[in-house]
């Protein structure tokens, strides 16, 4: 593919799924369209794919599924759902699911690109480094946080929102700093959504082998503020 980043597209609206693979082909990237969930899977779990671009609802196999699958298969894999405007529900279960980002149809393709482009550019940036958040060692290129000889895995989301409050230590960070820094959401002060406290609470949940047996002791809820690192137990 000439060193193009691969993007999988599975959408069973021919106008969509054509009009996506056209602009990121325009966009220089080398995209895939399949039309149906059980194909979609059997390409997801090939992990050929810097991105995974699904549908909600397919046939055959859903967008939760095949999300699913492909986290659990290649636990690095960049993916993003397109889900019904307004289906809090669908976000909710794509967030379980492992996905790492939303778009809500319907949807600009100049928003949709731009979203893609961040996120590919986190799947295949040189991420060699490492960093401390409190206590807690972040490997960035393994994508773990270990303590003490254990350690736990991390999506690329999860380091990014650590990497800004370890950038920060003890000071709070907004919701909308971090919808802007991370989910890249510009009018992030104009948005109702709550998808940092959705991400912020399985972040917790993960860190709990590293972080005494809690998960909420690293990061600090600041009611009404944000959120900021507590420091070393």
């Amino acid at each position: 593919m000439n060193g193009k980043p691969r993007i999988l597209v599975v959408e069973d609206e021919a106008s969509i799924r054509i009009g996506i693979c056209d602009v990121l082909a325009f966009k220089g990237f080398a995209p895939t369209g399949v039309e149906d969930g059980e194909a979609g899977l059997r390409e997801a779990l090939t992990g050929s794919y810097e991105l995974l671009v699904l549908d909600v609802m397919l046939p055959g196999v859903d967008g939760f599924t095949i999300c699913r699958q492909a986290r659990e298969a290649h636990p690095r894999q960049a993916i993003l759902m397109l889900t019904a405007k307004g289906d809090e529900d669908s976000v909710l279960e794509g967030f379980s699911a492992g996905a790492d980002d939303f778009v809500s149809k319907p949807f600009s393709l100049a928003q949709l690109i731009a979203r893609i482009q961040a996120l590919v550019r986190r799947a295949t940036a040189d991420q060699g480094q490492e960093f401390e958040v409190g206590a807690v060692q972040v490997d960035v290129s393994r994508l773990v946080a270990s303590t003490d000889g254990v350690s736990v895995e991390l999506s690329p989301r999860d380091v990014e929102v650590l990497q800004i409050l370890a950038a920060r230590a003890g000071q709070v960070v907004s919701r909308a700093d971090l919808l802007r820094e991370v989910w890249g959401y510009q009018r992030a002060d104009a948005l109702e959504t709550r998808c940092v406290d959705m991400h912020i609470a399985k972040l917790r949940r993960k860190l709990r082998p590293v972080d005494g047996g809690r998960g909420d002791r690293l990061i600090e809820t600041v009611r009404g503020a944000g959120y900021r690192v507590r420091g070393t137990p």
